[in-house]
């Protein structure tokens, strides 16, 4: 069975869970959009979810060095992430 490295960080970090940037970059492509049910507002998040580019995900990937590095500067205190 393969080692994986855990970094140690609270769970609720925002500055190190990529994915909130993420929710984030969903809420905005949606902000305005209405739905009159739940399928239509399940469609309307998945095309908002695909339509995102890569680009996008892979500037957020490319940045967690940095933002563990504020995050440890900072001793754990927030950062401008």
């Amino acid at each position: 069975m393969p080692c994986v490295d855990l970094l140690e960080w609270p769970s609720q970090s925002p500055d190190l869970n990529p994915i909130e940037h993420m929710w984030e970059e969903l809420e905005r492509r949606l902000k305005g959009v209405r739905a009159s049910n739940a399928n239509q507002k399940f469609a309307q998040l998945e095309a908002a979810w695909k339509s995102i580019p890569m680009t996008v995900v892979q500037t957020l990937l490319d940045s967690m060095p940095r933002r563990c590095q504020a995050v440890i500067d900072a001793k754990g205190y927030p950062t401008k992430y």
